[in-house]
């Protein structure tokens, strides 16, 4: 445990953005299963799962949550995926 106050502080607010994250972390990855599940069941609201999607990978990266090389390569997997015929 930490001695120093500053520690202390940087202690609480590194536990405060560790719970924010985690819950955009889950709702990230929810977001793109459902995506990609529509996608592959061939719905007809698949397009509009896709760019909800997309819209929560790029938040995420504008917000620091991952990283803007990784949300990139999320959303390109996930366009790939929706483009593909046949699936």
């Amino acid at each position: 445990m930490a001695n120093i106050q500053s520690q202390k502080k940087r202690n609480r607010q590194n536990e405060k953005r560790r719970v924010r994250n985690k819950g955009v972390r889950s709702e990230l990855k929810t977001r793109i299963k459902v995506a990609v599940q529509a996608v592959t069941d061939g719905d007809a609201g698949a397009a509009d799962s896709v760019k909800a999607a997309q819209k929560r990978i790029d938040k995420a990266a504008s917000k620091g949550v991952i990283h803007k090389n990784a949300a990139a390569r999320r959303a390109s997997r996930l366009m790939k995926r929706a483009a593909k015929p046949g699936t």
